[in-house]
């Protein structure tokens, strides 16, 4: 039996960091429909539905035929937590097309991300899971070289490190990256976080997982993107 899956992409108009992020160009088009394009070249994908409070975000995902959903502003601030914007999206769906089954996130901010990449954590999820996140490889590590610094600068390995000389020899670590969520309906609406439950990690390589939150980040992706082979 085929699961329903419907594919969100959510997108405020806002952003601290690096101003107007979700509609930075990069290749002719803007990082939303980078999102909006890999979505609709999934099989699994049965609807695809951007969540926004901006109207130009809302235009570029109606010139793709895509559905909006619109966010209320309490939950497009700063500080707003994107979970509250999922469950107001899987509210919106259930009101508006009834029951579905896979709940599917591709934030705007990974547009390395292959369409491998979401199939794997699609697959990934079962009934013994509740959520399944992206990660990479760390380049730091808690164990060795992250540090807590206290009043008067000095500092301390975060983690007791006592017998750790290499950093091979410390626990493997990772980062999440935002390539791709994938839950149930029902997950987000009873729980407040995805700690709430069993979370599972895909790895993906580093070169497909950057995550663009400066200014830095989006002209190392654009690069990537541009000289990709």
């Amino acid at each position: 039996m085929n699961k329903k899956t419907i594919c969100f992409i959510f997108a405020r108009g806002g952003s601290k960091g690096l101003p107007k992020k979700n509609v930075l160009n990069i290749l002719g088009k803007p990082l939303i429909v980078h999102s909006i394009r890999l979505a609709k070249s999934i099989n699994e994908v049965d609807s695809i539905y951007v969540s926004t409070d901006s109207q130009e975000i809302a235009n570029f995902a109606l010139k793709e035929n895509i559905k909006v959903i619109q966010r209320p502003p309490d939950l497009a601030k700063d500080n707003s937590p994107e979970w509250l914007s999922w469950q107001h999206a899987v509210e919106f769906i259930l009101e508006k097309e009834g029951k579905f089954d896979i709940f599917l996130s591709l934030p705007t901010t990974a547009p390395l991300r292959v369409k491998e990449d979401v199939e794997k954590c699609l697959k990934a999820l079962n009934p013994n899971v509740d959520l399944v996140v992206t990660t990479t490889k760390s380049n730091k590590n808690p164990w060795f070289n992250m540090v807590l610094s206290d009043e008067s600068s000095n500092i301390k390995p975060i983690f007791n490190s006592e017998g750790i000389a290499r950093r091979q020899d410390a626990p493997s670590c990772f980062d999440l990256t935002p390539v791709a969520y994938v839950t149930t309906p029902s997950f987000v609406l009873n729980h407040s976080s995805m700690w709430d439950g069993k979370v599972l990690g895909v790895e993906i390589p580093y070169e497909r997982s950057i995550d663009i939150d400066t200014s830095i980040d989006f002209l190392f992706a654009k690069f990537l993107l541009e000289n990709k082979r």
